[in-house]
């Protein structure tokens, strides 16, 4: 009676081995990779950051009762300045970007502005400017564009010594008075987004700007103690900045490139 399990076990083992021989060889498929995600360029945007630039002018004077008359000469200055701003772009088919943006710039950019016999310190003290951006994206991440628009730009003051050459050469001190101009400007810069460089931030880009604006010629009086002192400067000036920021844009989901 023993050997009849045994039997019975050797049989089982038969068939269950036959059975395993019949069926299909087993198959590994591998993983779908992972959506790759894009920034969705559609929608509005802030940005913050920094950066540098300079002025340059040309720089002319004039003065009835003081007898002179000078020719436009060349004066400049430079510093660094911060930078935020707002804006809405659309992204268009094939891969065109237009958008509409305001922004400021606060700061101090140093340098002179002249009389004949003397000179003082200018400063551009801020600047906003409203305008147009029309890009391509070069990748889904990386957008490279141009911008044009109106700018206004404020500007110090100057206290100037000077020699007054009709009366023996003295020494004096004048006041030119703060103004703002008004003019155009164009650009062009590069926009990505972090995932560009590995870093997994949803929403967040960052931009790198060049911007040159062109303003119109002033013509500023000189006062010597508050009193007009029958004598004027001319200043035209043109700006050229260089910025980088961090852009925030508020429709993080993103587009899904994945089949």
């Amino acid at each position: 009676m023993k050997r009849l399990p045994l039997a019975l076990s050797a049989v089982a083992l038969s068939a269950g081995s036959a059975l395993a021989a019949d069926l299909p060889a087993r198959t590994y498929t591998k993983a779908p990779p992972p959506a790759v995600v894009a920034p969705n360029w559609t929608g509005f945007y802030v940005f913050g950051g920094a950066g540098g630039g300079f002025w340059d002018a040309d720089n002319g004077a004039a003065g009835a009762g003081r007898s002179f008359v000078s020719r436009d000469q060349h004066v400049g200055g430079h510093g660094a300045f911060g930078t935020v701003g707002v804006g809405y772009d659309a992204q268009l088919a094939n891969s065109w970007v237009v958008g509409v943006f305001a922004d400021g710039m606060f700061g101090s950019l140093k340098g002179s502005i002249t009389v004949p016999l003397g000179e003082g310190t200018e400063k551009l003290r801020s600047s906003w400017a409203v305008g147009a951006r029309v890009g391509y994206l070069v990748t889904p991440n990386v957008l490279s564009y141009v911008n044009a628009g109106y700018t206004r730009s404020n500007w110090s003051g100057a206290t100037l010594t000077t020699l007054t050459p009709d009366v023996g050469l003295d020494i004096e001190t004048v006041n030119t008075p703060s103004f703002h101009r008004d003019g155009w400007f164009v650009g062009g810069g590069v926009e990505n987004s972090l995932n560009f460089f590995g870093i997994t931030a949803p929403g967040w880009n960052m931009k790198t700007e060049y911007r040159a604006a062109y303003f119109d010629r002033t013509s500023l009086t000189v006062t010597e103690n508050g009193h007009p002192a029958n004598a004027s400067v001319t200043f035209k000036p043109w700006v050229q900045t260089i910025s980088t920021s961090l852009v925030y844009r508020f429709n993080s989901d993103g587009l899904s490139l994945g089949k």
